[in-house]
């Protein structure tokens, strides 16, 4: 059988076996869509709120960026859909409202134009789950987070047709999820760098942590143009791909907070020429132990009158109560705070003897009792300044 026909072969069976997909709904389904309702920024643009209703929103969960043995969501999620079920219901039990998920472009792109039928149609999927399990999605995509999974055609070609297949990525995607109110945004990249003015690079990738590429240039040579003219292009770019599906939905992009290594730089994304096309702020911070103060100061750098969302956070460099500092210190600016879940229940972290297990046994205790704090009073009803 040709690969396209059992391709989608493989899609019809899907939408038999699964009456939910994302092609077709419910009267259950319709019930539980109809509590969530689509997040926006508010009025004054400074912090999000249900669009119907005006009341005010605060990002509260999870990276479900991998599990424990390190597999990327698209490794099982056609194998062990089970897993993902019973994982977003166990979020949605620690009281989170939100699920960032991290699609990477080889598993949806299969060639310069032609996006992946199954990875779209299991995505569609994905979303139907999050409606009915009342979390939002901030899908952030283009992960290239492990090499060799990455398509050595991807790799050959010139910046301008790299961008093209990112585009074409994003128009399938926001065709997918445009009518879906689950989908809180759409993240362009996680952590997209760009070379010094004076210096080519020769790779797309940087930043390897632990086998993997979490960091991600978005042109090699700037080629005479600034930084900023650059960056402002490619945004332009994966956003008109998004909105010629979906202008419903609000569109940002994950980056390092470059200010609080050092003090003297100035935001990149979040400069005003840069930041035009999105709709707010996603910031990731991983405060220092003794650092605090510095972590916050840094934070307000990217106050622009927009929401704000530390995108990720964790105690990796400071204890527990030196991450809930940084957490109660962020609220006056922060409309969101997303940790780590990997697809094991705090009770299964506390059987393990590890140190490391009980670590993140911790950090989940800390995010289900903190919930009543960030979302019982969204940002302790401060107003930012």
């Amino acid at each position: 059988m040709k690969q396209h026909d059992a391709r989608t072969l493989l899609i019809l069976l899907m939408a038999l076996a699964l009456p939910t997909t994302w092609c077709q709904a419910s009267t259950a389904e319709t019930q539980d869509v109809a509590s969530l309702h689509r997040i926006c920024p508010g009025k004054d643009g400074t912090h999000f709120v249900a669009a119907d209703s005006g009341e005010r929103f605060v990002a509260w969960g999870f990276n479900y960026d991998h599990d424990v043995p390190g597999r990327l969501l698209e490794d099982y999620w056609l194998d062990e859909w089970p897993t993902v079920v019973e994982d977003f219901n166990e979020m949605k039990s620690l009281g989170a409202n939100t699920v960032r998920i991290h699609l990477q472009t080889g598993r949806f792109m299969e060639t310069r134009r032609e996006p992946n039928e199954v990875a779209l149609a299991q995505l569609g999927r994905l979303v139907k789950l999050a409606e009915r399990t009342g979390l939002y999605l901030d899908i952030t995509g283009l992960g290239c987070y492990h090499k060799q999974d990455v398509p050595p055609w991807y790799d050959a070609l010139s910046e301008a047709e790299r961008w093209d297949v990112q585009a074409a990525f994003w128009e399938a995607v926001a065709k997918v999820c445009a009518g879906s109110d689950a989908i809180f945004c759409y993240d362009l990249m996680n952590e997209p760098i760009l070379p010094g003015a004076e210096k080519v690079e020769t790779d797309w990738l940087a930043g390897e942590f632990a086998g993997s590429y979490f960091v991600q240039r978005i042109a090699l040579d700037l080629a005479g143009r600034t930084r900023q003219e650059v960056a402002k292009t490619w945004v332009a770019k994966l956003v008109g791909a998004i909105r010629k599906h979906d202008n419903r939905h609000m569109v940002t992009v994950g980056v390092i907070p470059w200010v609080y290594e050092f003090p003297q730089a100035r935001p990149l994304f979040y400069s005003e020429p840069v930041s035009a096309n999105l709709d707010f702020v996603s910031v990731h911070f991983y405060p220092k132990a003794g650092e605090v103060d510095k972590a916050l100061t840094a934070l307000k750098a990217y106050d622009i009158s927009k929401p704000i969302v530390i995108e990720e956070t964790a105690a990796l460099q400071c204890d527990a109560a030196g991450l809930d500092a940084f957490i109660d210190g962020a609220r006056p600016l922060s409309d969101g705070y997303l940790g780590f879940y990997w697809g094991k229940t705090i009770d299964q972290y506390e059987r393990s003897a590890d140190g490391t297990d009980m670590l993140i046994s911790g950090w989940l205790k800390y995010f289900r009792t903190k919930t009543p704090s960030i979302l019982g009073s969204p940002a302790a009803d401060q107003q930012k300044p």
